[in-house]
């Protein structure tokens, strides 16, 4: 993602179109990302879209995606939203996540947003669903505090 410029001025302007560019290419960066086939969908600044195909590999012995890919897909979605916010590479420093359903369908969809961002971290909401027969189903709610990387030295 691209850096604040020196002093702490504002970042310069970057396109919904540049960033999901950008965020496609950090996502294929991502061997898990790869493995479970994951996309990303859309990206703009403080927001971001992450799909998830289901599939036999993502699942737990019951038949639901197993728990950790829908935390996965949540705090990939709750990272970008607050890296794409602070313009600064960045990490999950904190990440709590509610289920409310089983996911059971075609693909989960992870919407996350930056619901504030300081000068060092974000604090971010993801919306969790699963596709099933065309409908979107709420099945987890996550909040993350997202964290500047120090700079690197020169």
């Amino acid at each position: 993602m691209p850096r604040r410029e020196e002093g702490g001025a504002p970042p310069v302007a970057v396109s919904p179109q540049a960033f999901l560019r950008m965020g496609r290419e950090v996502l294929a960066q991502q061997p898990f990302s790869v493995l479970i086939g994951a996309e990303l969908a859309a990206l703009s600044s403080g927001a971001c879209e992450l799909h998830v195909p289901v599939t036999d590999h993502v699942k737990q012995q019951h038949g639901f995606v197993h728990g950790g890919v829908v935390c996965y897909a949540a705090d990939n979605a709750l990272t970008y939203a607050g890296g794409t916010a602070l313009r600064v590479p960045v990490v999950t420093s904190e990440f709590k996540i509610n289920y409310v359903r089983p996911a059971i369908g075609e693909r989960l969809i992870a919407r996350a947003r930056a619901e504030h961002v300081g000068r060092t971290q974000a604090v971010c909401r993801c919306d969790v669903f699963v596709v099933d027969g065309g409908a979107e189903k709420l099945c987890a709610v996550a909040q993350g505090t997202i964290t500047a990387l120090p700079a690197k030295a020169p």
